[in-house]
């Protein structure tokens, strides 16, 4: 044991005298860490170039990503324009006591890219990879490996495509000797004389870019940006040192997830995945002793198989995943079995880095969670999924097997026939979902449907809205023109029948459905109501994107005018779709769609009516930053709304600004109340929460969400979602993660 610590002990003495490499961008490091001390010192140098206040965040955690230490590297201070301040750092240990994965993660306030300031690390252990992952950018994935330290050499080692690849280096001091490509034998292959070279690689192993002087920007087919045909697509993985190389790409998602917490004796099961070229047997092993479904796991290329812990007994248990191969490869998950009910959770949900739902409340949902809750007449449960729709038959939850859906909307009408637009068209059952029937429809845009939003009850199958695209502006990133269609497909014979679509704008800038999934129809009787907003010239100035909104008669088979309700800011702006529904006396009720200002609400005058005038439009609130609306009405008339809120300089992050999820709702009569947050995220910067607000036909609202963070690097560390359901019994007065039990009808 004095060996070891003398060991340890002097390994950190010698990293501490190295001066660290700096790069740029966001991302972290992972380490394979032997028993011991694990030792990482980082640090930061801004430069200066904003009047922003510029903090670098580093986060350990282990192979269960417990999160062991956390430290904060503030601004440095300096004005702006003053140039690269110097250099400060943290330092993170950490006692491990089994071999695995240790993760550092590092995060910039307001620098999502890593543009403001570089950053650099040391660690005792011999063995890691760093990932490069900035936040995301609505363009092609890249992620540029920057060198920073053009005082001294560096290498790039990484692993290359197998076949033909590109390499492009810029940004080398001037006079610098030109970097120098090695390949996986060590030979020499060529001199970087040129701003961009072409290798083949035939093997899968790591070559190494070596730069005399290390300044500059690099570009590597397959390892900064990626084709479809990549195996390991969106992960910048590379390392400086090819002695710290280690079969990372291949085994990051091994056995997920990284921990589980459950309440009560139950079987727990976890994925085992095998992301090499070829077929694997993965060695499972559990400590302290509990059953497991197999201790050996055989699969194939890029295939994932299952282990189930059987009812394990209250305690902590470390799962461990091997490969039986050469690659020296191991890590673990931990199961934590506790004894009691689960806590109640209380919004805000706060949550931490890698200690979301489960982590700290013991929640895992009981049903499927990859898209919202629907309920029919009798408040049955529907959820689309990847195989089809899903509901509660005699207590279980059972599949039928569709297309692929082209929403993720479920509606029904007064015969509690159930409608689902796919990929043959608009499916019908009639049978409580055990077989369906497709009306086809031309599939020349993206579509919207009816579905129920509190009060508007079909009489038959759903309006149908679709968005073709037209053009987009080169000048204007987020201007899109769109035709706006209207379907009334109706019931002949027993058989629906979808008719010819009617125009309603040329001009509609189209559908942002991915959060909120707005509702753009609501109907009574034979009136159906559309809401849209639409492209202005850009030369023309306009307080925002106007939302209007038109009736379609079937009885007279008419089209009215359309009316312009109200404006959500900024202009122009595909994100800003409006959301309609009406109250049980038939008043329509729009919200504007807004890009971080506060959503404008409108109520119309006659009910049932879009052409009888409205009231003028007032925001939801003052200086409210909300984006993608969900809106609903309750039983009551309250109006129920769940939108993406960005908060500026609060806590958690008061030296940046963060996106929450939040919920308001507006009473019959009185203004709209103050937004409550419900969900904080982990991680300042942008984030979006994809979420789906519902209502059932008692009036409990359901809100399924999907945290997502901006950075790369913590949304690559985990497959797959985090979806899950919020649910309030209560007119959005408590909440609770719901359950099974919750969905009953």
């Amino acid at each position: 044991m004095k060996t070891i610590s003398l060991i340890l002990a002097l390994a950190s003495t010698c990293f501490a005298a190295e001066p660290a490499l700096f790069i740029g961008g966001c991302g972290g490091v992972y380490f394979v860490a032997e028993p011991g001390e694990l030792v990482i010192e980082v640090e930061k140098r801004d430069h200066n170039r904003r009047d922003t206040r510029t903090e670098l965040r580093a986060i350990l955690a282990g192979p269960d990503r417990r999160v062991l230490q956390e430290a904060t590297i503030p601004d440095d201070g300096k004005p702006r324009g003053s140039g690269l301040g110097p250099a400060k750092g943290c330092r993170l240990s950490a006692r491990v006591e089994r071999k695995g994965v240790y993760v550092l993660n590092i995060t910039i306030s307001q620098d999502r890219y890593g543009e403001h300031a570089v950053w650099g690390f040391r660690s005792n252990c011999p063995k890691y990879i760093i990932e490069t992952a900035r936040g995301h950018r609505d363009a092609r994935h890249e992620e540029p490996i920057v060198l920073a330290s053009p005082d001294r050499p560096a290498d790039v080692c990484f692993l290359p495509r197998q076949g033909a690849f590109s390499v492009e280096v810029d940004g080398l001091p001037k006079g610098a000797a030109p970097p120098q490509m090695f390949d996986s034998t060590g030979a020499l292959v060529a001199t970087l004389d040129k701003p961009s070279h072409e290798f083949i690689a035939k093997v899968a192993a790591p070559w190494r870019l070596h730069f005399p002087s290390a300044k500059a920007t690099i570009n590597i087919d397959g390892v900064t940006r990626w084709d479809s045909h990549d195996p390991h697509p969106n992960m910048a993985c590379w390392t400086p040192d090819l002695k710290s190389w280690f079969p990372f790409l291949e085994n990051r998602w091994l056995l997920t997830p990284y921990s589980r917490t459950i309440y009560g004796q139950k079987d727990v099961t976890f994925q085992v995945r095998n992301d090499s070229r070829k077929e694997r047997t993965i060695q499972l092993s559990i400590e302290p002793p509990a059953k497991l479904s197999a201790e050996q796991v055989k699969l194939g290329r890029n295939k994932t198989g299952t282990i189930t812990v059987a009812c394990p007994s209250p305690g902590v248990y470390r799962l461990r995943a091997t490969p039986l191969d050469d690659s020296g490869f191991t890590t673990y998950s931990t199961l934590t079995v506790k004894t009691g009910e689960p806590p109640a959770v209380t919004v805000p949900l706060v949550l931490k880095p890698w200690q979301h739902e489960n982590e700290q409340f013991g929640h895992l949902a009981d049903f499927p969670t990859e898209n919202q809750i629907y309920f029919d007449s009798q408040n049955k449960p529907f959820i689309l999924t990847g195989s089809g729709i899903t509901t509660l038959r005699d207590g279980q939850w059972t599949t039928t097997k569709l297309g692929s859906a082209l929403t993720s909307k479920v509606t029904f009408d007064k015969d509690n026939t159930i409608y689902v637009l796919t990929s043959a068209g608009l499916s019908y059952s009639t049978d409580g979902g055990k077989t369906f029937t497709a009306c086809p429809i031309r599939r020349t845009g993206s579509f919207d449907i009816e579905q129920f939003s509190g009060h508007n009850i079909l009489d038959g199958p759903p309006p149908i809205l679709r968005y073709t695209f037209r053009a987009k502006d080169e000048k204007l990133f987020w201007r899109r023109i769109h035709d706006l269609e209207l379907f009334l497909p109706k019931k002949v014979d027993g058989r629906v029948v979808m008719g010819e679509p009617v125009l309603i704008s040329k001009l509609c800038i189209g559908l942002a459905s991915h959060s909120g999934i707005p509702a753009s129809i609501v109907s009574r009787g034979s009136k159906v109501h559309v809401a849209w907003g639409e492209a202005t010239d850009p030369k023309v100035k306009v307080p925002g994107l106007p939302a209007y909104v038109a009736t379609y008669d079937r009885t007279t088979k008419q089209l009215s005018k359309p009316v312009l309700v109200g404006y959500g800011a900024p202009a122009n702006d595909v994100h800003n779709s409006p959301s309609i529904t009406m109250d049980k006396q038939g008043y329509l009720h729009v919200l504007g769609g807004t890009h971080g200002r506060p959503f404008p609400y409108a109520r119309s005058l006659k009910p049932n009516d879009a052409s009888g005038g409205w009231t003028e439009a007032v925001p939801a609130g003052e200086d409210l930053r909300q984006t993608y609306i969900g809106l609903v009405c309750g039983p009551d008339d309250t109006l129920h709304s769940a939108f993406r809120l960005w908060k500026n300089g609060e806590e958690p992050f008061p030296a940046s600004h963060y996106a929450t999820l939040a919920y308001q709702r507006k009473r019959p009569g009185q203004p709209w109340e103050a937004p409550r947050v419900l969900i904080i995220p982990p991680f300042s910067e942008y984030s979006v929460y994809y979420h789906r607000l519902t209502i059932d036909r008692k009036g409990r609202l359901f809100l399924s969400y999907d945290y997502w963070s901006t950075f790369w690097f913590y949304r690559n560390d985990k497959p797959g979602r985090r979806r899950t359901v919020l649910m309030s019994p209560d007119g959005g007065e408590t909440w609770k993660l719901a359950l099974t039990k919750d969905l009953q009808p």
